[in-house]
């Protein structure tokens, strides 16, 4: 006999798990709770996804009796309000996502499982064709420009089956982008300022002017840049082909970079080990409101960590590598934070797709808040490191 503590730790755990869906993007299709524990009081419940001006949210529909009640939701209550209440009055819930399917189920006598299984591409396909088309910011019925001549749609507008995984990592690096709106200064008389480092094959470059510019009317500037000379020759010739005046893509490095001197926003995608590291002391330097960054290829701590309380964990390389990873970018987003940013570490898009899936988001603070510089000096002389970042903000401030 499973007790009542078991099954709220059981629930805990399913609400964890819903919760990482919905962050990661993904929207539940629909939703059922059945098999009540009182018929009485509430019979069936339902959800179901509903979009509109403002977004999307969910609304939940629950039976009792003759009667029938309405409650919506945001996306974050979600998992929070079926947990509850399949815990009090149902034994069975029953979910779909676009990319997961789930059922949970508690028997009379206490006991609790939960199926979750991942959608094969031919379920993702249906769902996306059939179902979705209030939910990315770019229309996915709809020929875009850059998305045709980039191979994520034909010409008349459908996704590629291939591609719908790069069609949804633009919708939702859009979506970070859209929140950091409100943060960005508005000018009377002088564009919007964007440099993109490494912006490689410039998917979500493009994606990046053609939602601000395009679809919201921003007055923007961005420039791309890269060190393939053809791969920037590519870009640059797409975007004098498509009319976008007010992109630019440059060849160059990111730590001799020295065609700017302020920026409004600095992206940094998937640029290599300490490559990261100069174009977030670039953007720090310029003063920038917005920081959007991707890293990878986090070598240099790997190469560097010595600490003794930890030997019985770095002896392991492949546990030492990640561990390495994730302590750079924790690092780097404590030293942004002692520049006077709020920053935040996020999940890109699922680990199914690429290991390169954490964003540091880092929004300029308006008020001087304590930044307790001593924490990250601490961390950083317990692991007996010094990071490339550490650095060149330090000689930024001599």
């Amino acid at each position: 006999m499973w007790t009542k503590r078991v099954i709220i730790k059981f629930m805990e755990k399913l609400k964890q798990l819903l919760d990482s869906y919905i962050n990661n993007g993904e929207v539940v299709i629909k939703a059922t709770a059945s098999n009540p524990r009182d018929r009485e009081k509430i019979s069936k419940l339902k959800v179901r996804p509903v979009s509109n001006k403002n977004g999307l949210y969910y609304q939940a529909e629950s039976f009792a009796g003759s009667k029938v009640f309405h409650k919506n939701l945001k996306p974050d209550e979600l998992a929070g309000f079926l947990t509850d209440i399949v815990q009090a009055d149902f034994r069975q819930l029953e979910l779909e996502t676009d990319f997961h399917s789930v059922t949970a189920l508690i028997s009379k006598k206490g006991s609790v499982s939960v199926k979750a299984k991942n959608k094969d591409m031919q379920e993702r396909q249906k769902l996306f064709t059939h179902n979705k088309q209030k939910r990315y910011i770019l229309p996915q019925d709809e020929p875009v420009p850059f998305l045709v001549e980039l191979g994520v749609q034909t010409p008349d507008g459908k996704i590629i089956n291939q591609k719908y995984d790069k069609f949804r990592q633009i919708n939702r690096y859009l979506e970070f982008v859209r929140d950091i709106l409100p943060s960005l200064p508005k000018k009377e008389n002088e564009p919007m300022r964007i440099i993109d480092f490494g912006c490689g094959k410039s998917y979500l470059t493009f994606a990046l002017y053609y939602y601000l510019k395009v679809m919201n009317k921003y007055d923007i500037s961005v420039i791309g840049l890269d060190l393939k000379a053809d791969v920037i020759e590519n870009c640059q010739r797409l975007a004098d082909k498509f009319g976008y005046d007010g992109l630019k893509f440059l060849v160059g490095d990111i730590g001799s970079y020295d065609g700017a001197d302020s920026a409004d926003m600095v992206v940094t995608l998937h640029a290599c080990d300490t490559a990261t590291d100069y174009a977030l002391a670039k953007a720090v330097k310029w003063n920038a409101d917005v920081i959007l960054s991707v890293p990878c290829c986090q070598h240099e701590l790997n190469r560097q960590i010595r600490c003794k309380e930890l030997e019985p964990l770095l002896k392991y390389g492949i546990i030492k590598e990640r561990m390495a990873a994730l302590m750079t970018d924790a690092i780097r987003t404590e030293l942004l934070e002692q520049q006077g940013y709020d920053t935040q570490l996020i999940e890109f898009i699922d680990m199914e797709h690429t290991p390169k899936n954490i964003l540091i988001r880092a929004v300029k603070r308006k008020d001087s808040k304590d930044s307790s510089p001593n924490r990250v000096s601490e961390l950083i002389g317990f692991l007996n490191v010094s990071p490339t970042l550490q650095r060149l903000l330090s000689m930024e401030t001599r």
